[in-house]
């Protein structure tokens, strides 16, 4: 008995393969754009320690919602001292 056989003879379980299905398509389909994005490093022959990279300049967060980066004072202090 085929798959499309099984579902004309047990109709009920056509709206689980449909969420099933759109369920896996989604899933998939932001993984690929997870493993795209540039924050993703999966090359570890060319840059092999990726974290020296990194410009202590620039903020990194993990999530910003309408919020402005603001250098703190005591930071710059200290950096200014230390140069």
């Amino acid at each position: 008995m085929g798959f499309y056989q099984l579902l004309m003879k047990k109709k009920e379980l056509i709206p689980l393969v449909f969420f099933m299905a759109v369920a896996a398509t989604g899933a998939s389909s932001f993984a690929v754009y997870s493993l795209r994005k540039t924050d993703v490093i999966l090359d570890r022959k060319r840059n092999p320690e990726p974290w020296e990279t990194v410009d202590p300049t620039v903020p990194t967060k993990l999530v910003t919602i309408n919020q402005e980066w603001k250098p703190i004072e005591e930071l710059q202090k200290v950096r200014r001292a230390t140069r």
